[in-house]
């Protein structure tokens, strides 16, 4: 892969990262789509097939009866938001990295590693921003996101390699 391409997807990588921490430093209050939401599926689509979900997520009960329809639609918006943000962060890394570092295991360490040490970190930023709460379990979300994100960029790696050695 030419180098400016990896160096497009190591700033792709650096502007999530951004994007993240500016997320990160507003409060739940300004994040909150469920005013947005409320209005926007006033007539609570698909709301008797949600009701049957029920889970429990860092010690808190997801479901339409303990949260309401928007704040529960809310929540896997947010959370997906999580894992998608992280994939992208961990698919630009292995892409960004694999032009510049010709040890796999060096690239696949670097673009899991950067991701899980910054969703720690991110969370402990949420720590200090009110009204949120630091979660283990978003930082596995995010780290899951990362390596679904670098596993696919390995696979696609691998296929670009292999169509260059054919050709």
């Amino acid at each position: 892969m030419q180098q400016r391409l990896s160096w497009l997807f190591i700033g792709i990588a650096l502007t999530i990262i951004i994007i993240l921490f500016v997320s990160s430093s507003q409060t739940y209050e300004e994040q909150s789509l469920t005013s947005s939401l409320d209005k926007l599926l006033a007539n609570k689509p698909f709301e008797q097939q949600l009701s049957a979900i029920s889970f429990h997520y860092a010690g808190s009960e997801i479901s339409i009866a303990a949260k309401g329809y928007s704040s529960f639609i809310e929540f896997f918006i947010r959370k997906g938001a999580h894992f998608f943000s992280y994939a992208l962060l961990g698919f630009s890394l292995f892409m960004g990295f694999s032009a510049f570092i010709k040890r796999t295991w060096l690239v696949i360490s670097l673009s899991a590693g950067i991701p899980l040490g910054y969703a720690a970190m991110d969370e402990f930023h949420q720590m200090l921003t009110g009204g949120r709460t630091p979660l283990v379990q978003d930082v596995l979300l995010d780290f899951s996101g990362a390596i679904v994100g670098l596993l696919i960029a390995y696979v696609v790696i691998k296929q670009i390699r292999k169509r260059d050695i054919l050709s």
